[in-house]
């Protein structure tokens, strides 16, 4: 949009987007989603996106901006009650007309001496059932409201009935698209792997800050926080919400985070999303040891890569996770590759599950011998308990080092790491009339890179010198010092 802070002609209504959705304005993709919390203001900026693209298009001849939108939401009664209600306030040149389908239709002049002639369509639709509402149906834009509720195939079909209005003999035109708003989504949802793991060529998601933070045992309203000038209550909106809700409602609806599994409960609450994870990839310190934390055990074998920067700041650079695969090939063959292309020269530190020590049943070999003879001399973490392993990941969740940011960055390369963080690392419930969880984390393919996490954390949180330099190898007592790899 080339103006999005402009005057609706007819009541002199003025919009101002905040600072995501002014980004999500001047994105021109052709797919963008905007996830934001409750009341942030995501429904009214998707209303003002369709407005602004339809005033956008190129004129005809005449001097007439021809468009069609459709706006869509999964259920009528939610159609009705709340997208076709922020559309009759924000669009009052005309009025919505109930018919099939429920439509509106202005027609008007604009400042520049042009005329607009924008209809806009509006359709519930809840499943792959309602697709035969889109066929043949010919749109310049699309707007989905709350996209957590709609499936993907919809969205799909959606992009394919963008553009087809006005037709070319008309006019041409100057953008269609699909545009959607959500509130947080869980990590399975289409949303999540779309903007976070396969993020397609076009497609364009924006998140707008939390509403509330947690500050030690309380929460607050986040100062970077968006619309606040705009709600009747001020801040009172979101802070009245916290009392009678769990932490995870607050985090989805007021903290606009990924959700947790609903199978049970989070291992790291302490997590949060917007200042833990960095959606850039981490760059290495050429200057600082890289620690290498291993959980070495099985065949789904799992290592971290981590830097402690200068100012306290443990930061995870990446993860590489092995499937059906034993430590020494996974080390050698896996591991020890990707370290020279991506890290060549940089001295490592290794330290993984004290259990690496124990010999095989069969014979002499341990997991510890494994990684040596793969070149990789490692030291067992001081503990494995989980209540150790635990505190040590949540002291760094919890703390924050110079310029007040956080103590712990996750970077966008550790797809697994951080889905665990966002509930798919969790304790199972156990189903008894009472909540009751059992008392180990669930054993799957996101614990692997979590507990090898947990023995660098612990490492780094409280090494002790005889410990961290001496251990028992199999060919005697060893001294671990860091290793300068050239491979």
């Amino acid at each position: 949009m080339s103006n999005t802070s402009h005057e609706i002609i007819e009541k002199r209504r003025f919009y101002e987007p905040s600072p995501t959705l002014e980004r999500f304005h001047h994105c021109d993709d052709i797919v963008r989603g905007v996830m934001g919390p409750t009341g942030s203001g995501k429904t009214v900026g998707c209303v003002m996106e369709g407005y602004g693209r339809s005033r956008d298009q190129e004129p005809d001849r005449d001097g007439v901006r021809w468009s069609r939108g459709l706006c869509i939401r999964n259920t009528y009664p939610e159609l009705r009650s709340t997208t076709i209600k922020t559309w009759e306030t924000w669009m009052p040149m005309a009025p919505v007309v109930y018919q099939i389908p429920i439509n509106w239709h202005w027609r008007g002049p604009l400042p520049d001496g042009t005329t607009i002639d924008m209809e806009v369509l509006f359709l519930s639709m809840d499943d792959s059932r309602d697709i035969k509402k889109l066929k043949s149906l010919e749109v310049t834009w699309i707007y989905i409201n709350e996209a957590s509720e709609i499936p993907l195939e919809i969205v799909e079909w959606c992009i394919n009935r963008r553009g087809r209005f006005p037709d070319k003999q008309t006019s041409p035109i100057t953008w269609s698209g699909v545009f959607m708003d959500t509130n947080a989504v869980d990590q399975d949802h289409w949303w999540y792997k779309k903007a976070e793991i396969e993020k397609p060529a076009g497609w364009t998601f924006f998140r707008q800050p939390a509403a509330v933070m947690k500050l030690g045992d309380t929460w607050a309203l986040n100062p970077k926080c968006e619309n606040v000038e705009h709600q009747p209550l001020g801040a009172r909106y979101w802070m009245d919400q916290i009392s009678g809700h769990n932490e995870e409602w607050i985090r989805v609806y007021l903290c606009a985070e990924y959700g947790a599994t609903p199978e049970g409960k989070p291992v790291y609450p302490e997590y949060s999303d917007h200042r833990h994870y960095s959606p850039v990839p981490l760059k290495a310190d050429g200057g600082l040891p890289l620690w290498l934390g291993w959980d070495a055990s099985g065949r789904s074998p799992a290592v971290v890569i981590c830097q402690l920067n200068m100012k306290g700041q443990l930061r995870v650079l990446d993860e590489i996770c092995g499937a059906d695969i034993g430590i020494r090939q996974f080390a050698r063959d896996v591991v020890r590759p990707f370290l020279a292309a991506k890290y060549p020269g940089l001295p490592i530190k290794n330290v993984g599950d004290p259990a690496g020590v124990k010999k095989q049943e069969t014979d002499d070999r341990t997991c510890f011998l494994e990684l040596e003879q793969a070149g990789f001399p490692i030291l067992p973490a001081r503990s494995n308990t989980l209540t150790a392993r635990r505190e040590a990941v949540a002291g760094y969740l919890l703390r924050t080092v110079e310029g007040g940011n956080p103590a712990f960055q996750v970077s966008s390369t550790c797809t697994m790491l951080r889905g665990g963080f966002l509930g798919k690392y969790y304790f199972r419930r156990i189903f008894v009339n009472f909540e009751k969880y059992h008392d180990e984390p669930e054993k799957n393919k996101y614990s692997h890179p979590h507990d090898a996490l947990q023995y660098v954390a612990m490492e780094l949180e409280a090494p002790h010198i005889a410990h961290t330099s001496l251990y028992q190898s199999p060919h005697g007592l060893r001294k671990v010092v860091p290793v300068k790899y050239a491979w």
